[in-house]
């Protein structure tokens, strides 16, 4: 495996292709003034500066001037990032989906909204997302890079502010982002910036600079370069202080007891300099993140849910994205999973122009015969050249008894190297990792090597991993080490090594009145082998996407399996199981998608197929009626039916019903009700949320949990106050 990682190496290097992003830059202009941000652009310093515009068709007629124009301007005071645009619109009617913050893809996707895009180092790592729809609603986020591009975590929050107005057909957004907000160096002074318009009424993107439909929106490597005048080290409000207290109650119905506790506790900030920032949490209360959407799990191994917790996202990049999927070494959601957090620091950000740096120490309260742990993470990136950017770690999870550590631990060492060609076609990742565990050696390493080609009409990758069976990783999510025997009710840990390959065909109809691109071909294989060198999983999907003009879309498929199934599985829960066999199957399905911009949106998709010994028939639902500004109502059903013949069968619902009353863009009232028989479990999960100040939050909280039959097994009601202080 040493040799794929330096054959991938090689080859990475000899992939330097010419850019195509040759945008000529922009200036962000300083000028000491202040604003009285209310959306309507009535101070003169709005008619002095160049705008920015020519923007371009995203969706639909990618590449084309955009019939709707968006004009953009922006200047500093030293203290606030100022931005105003103007987008032209064919009708003076505005849609909204959502007033929630952070709903990205409802307030923003699906609402006339406006978006900025900023990397304030352009180094096209990581970098800042903005979005306020014309309703208000304001959506922030962290953009890092994953892969072949990047992602988006919606979790972070900060505080900034946004207008809106219209006149006549021209929709105003008027935005304040407060420099102490953003991670930056005063000597790097070139950020990469981008903007978006989307009027949902149109189903139209644009986008101030060119970006093939092959990439997201929000990659940052098509941001244009702009010099910032004037950029000085922030020193004004450097430190934030968010106290909170939560008052919470719960009962346990079935055995008879309830609780009820008082706990304080506090989350600081301190921007070390403008570019390193200093979080710090103590006695962390959680109670008033959303509810995890639950999901059927028929597969053999964990699912993975993102972390929402606030701490742990403020550069998060840096700690989340050491590994691959399904490899991961850092997993923050595995800390405080079975005991409190008592409390945590954490120091993230550019020390250097090119270096990025990410410290983590969090400890966790000793509770009945769960001992108290100490997680540790050192994450240092650094970006060797404009292809190039290498990361190595160190990882650690320790047992603590007070001040003093234990024998009993578990460590992650490893280094990435990261390519990514000029002309952003080829991307390119080496990983290895080695871990060290009390008690445990040798057979511990994890290698991989993997490359993207993408192009408009033909993209594809090609994948090679190896994972040791003591590569254990206790802060991780590493499921397909872990296989759990069903008959022995034993978990086997054992390494394999997994190849990937992926092709894809598409065809752009610019032309065409009802077409706007077909997938004609995505064709995917994923397979595994053991220690032994034996094959235990290969899966082939063959996939057929049809997308209309109005982006509503039909999809289809075909899976092929061949599992060597080593250790016997149990799917339906009755005690009967799936013995250790070879086993080949297929499925079929067929979706459709309507459009986003009706107010009643609905999906669905059927598929039939053999599974195991058996057969399966799986249909899922989704419906969703948007009674805006007043009200959104979403229901999803899936209905899995499966058929082992001797070994039974069994239907498993999952039902979730989502109600969202907005009685402004700070106030609102959330609902979720979850029916799942897979887990017994029937959930209604009631928030009230109240942002009575940027930041500063109310939170009423109403849990109450039932198995399938209606009966109670526990509830609860949780009582949450925070008051963010800036200094």
């Amino acid at each position: 495996m040493k040799q794929i990682v330096l054959l991938s190496v090689v080859l990475l290097t000899t992939l330097s292709l010419k850019s195509q992003n040759n945008l000529e830059s922009g200036r962000i202009v300083f000028n000491n003034t202040k604003i009285d941000l209310d959306g309507q652009l009535n101070e003169a310093v709005w008619n002095n500066l160049i705008p920015e515009n020519n923007f371009l068709n995203y969706i639909p007629n990618n590449g084309e001037v955009a019939p709707n124009q968006t004009e953009v301007k922006m200047f500093h005071n030293g203290k606030n990032l100022y931005i105003s645009a103007v987008y032209s619109d064919t009708s003076p009617k505005v849609q909204i989906g959502s007033l929630k913050r952070d709903d990205i893809g409802v307030s923003g996707a699906e609402s006339d909204s406006f978006a900025i895009i900023l990397d304030p180092y352009n180094q096209q790592q990581s970098g800042y997302f903005f979005i306020v729809n014309m309703g208000g609603a304001l959506i922030d986020a962290l953009l890092y890079r994953n892969g072949d591009g990047f992602r988006v975590n919606t979790s972070w929050n900060t505080i900034w502010k946004a207008r809106t107005s219209t006149q006549g057909n021209q929709k105003i957004y008027e935005v304040e982002i407060p420099l102490k907000t953003l991670g930056y160096k005063a000597e790097a002074s070139e950020w990469g910036v981008m903007f978006h318009s989307r009027n949902i009424k149109l189903n139209e993107w644009t986008t101030s600079t060119p970006i093939d439909r092959n990439y997201t929106q929000f990659d940052l490597r098509f941001t244009k370069m702009f010099e910032v005048e004037n950029l000085k080290e922030n020193s004004v409000s450097r430190f934030a202080v968010t106290p909170s207290i939560t008052m919470n109650y719960s009962k346990d119905v079935t055995n008879h007891t309830d609780d009820t506790m008082f706990k304080p506790s506090v989350d600081a900030q301190f921007n070390v300099s403008s570019s390193l920032k200093l979080d710090a949490t103590i006695n962390p209360d959680f109670s008033q993140i959303d509810v995890d959407q639950q999901v059927t799990n028929l597969s053999r191994f964990s699912v993975f849910f993102p972390e929402r917790r606030n701490f742990f996202l403020e550069n998060s990049d840096l700690f989340t994205n050491l590994g691959v999927s399904n490899v991961d070494p850092f997993y923050s959601r595995r800390i405080g999973v079975n005991s409190e957090i008592s409390f945590g620091l954490k120091l993230s950000g550019n020390v250097a122009k090119k270096t990025r740096l990410g410290v983590l120490n969090v400890a966790t309260k000793q509770e009945g015969d769960i001992p108290a742990q100490n997680y540790g993470a050192l994450v240092v990136q650094q970006k060797l050249s404009k292809s190039f950017t290498a990361t190595g770690f160190l990882i650690n999870r320790q047992e603590t008894d007070g001040l003093s550590f234990k024998d009993d631990y578990n460590r992650i060492t490893g280094i990435n190297m990261n390519y990514q060609s000029k002309n952003n076609r080829w991307a390119g990742i080496t990983n290895f990792a080695t871990t060290a565990t009390d008690g445990v050696s040798g057979d511990n390493k994890f290698y991989n090597a993997g490359v993207w080609y993408n192009k408009i009409n033909v993209s594809g990758y090609a994948g090679l991993r190896k994972v040791g069976r003591n590569y254990i990783t206790d802060v991780g999510f590493v499921p397909r080490l872990y296989n759990f025997d069903a008959a022995t009710e034993i978990m086997v840990r054992e390494g394999y090594t997994q190849a990937s390959g992926r092709i894809s065909l598409t065809k752009f109809y610019k032309n065409s009145k009802s077409i706007d691109h077909h997938r004609y071909l995505n064709l995917s294989n994923n397979t595994y082998w053991d220690e032994e060198g034996n094959v235990t999983q290969s899966t082939t999907v063959i996939n057929n996407d049809l997308i209309f003009k109005n982006q509503s879309f039909l999809y289809g498929g075909v899976r092929f399996e061949h599992v060597n199934l080593k250790y016997t599985f149990d799917p339906l829960g009755n005690g009967n199981f799936i013995v250790a066999d070879t086993y080949k199957y297929f499925d079929a399905g067929i979706g459709y998608v309507s459009a986003e911009n009706k107010t009643f949106q609905y999906s669905g998709n059927v598929s039939y197929g053999s599974y195991y010994s058996g057969t399966k028939k799986r249909i899922s639902l989704n419906t969703q009626y948007q009674l805006m500004p007043l009200a959104r109502l979403q229901l999803r059903y899936e209905r899995n039916g499966i058929d082992l013949n001797e070994l039974g069968s069994e239907t498993f619902h999952l039902a979730r019903f989502t109600g969202e009353v907005f009685f402004s863009n700070r106030l609102n009232w959330t609902t979720y009700i979850q029916y799942n028989t897979q887990f017994d479990n029937f959930n209604i999960n009631s928030r009230l949320q109240w942002e009575y100040k940027p930041l500063s939050y109310i939170y009423l909280v109403i849990s109450d949990n039932y198995n399938q039959n209606l009966t109670r097994k526990n509830w609860g009601m949780a009582f949450k106050l925070n008051y963010r202080f800036d200094f």
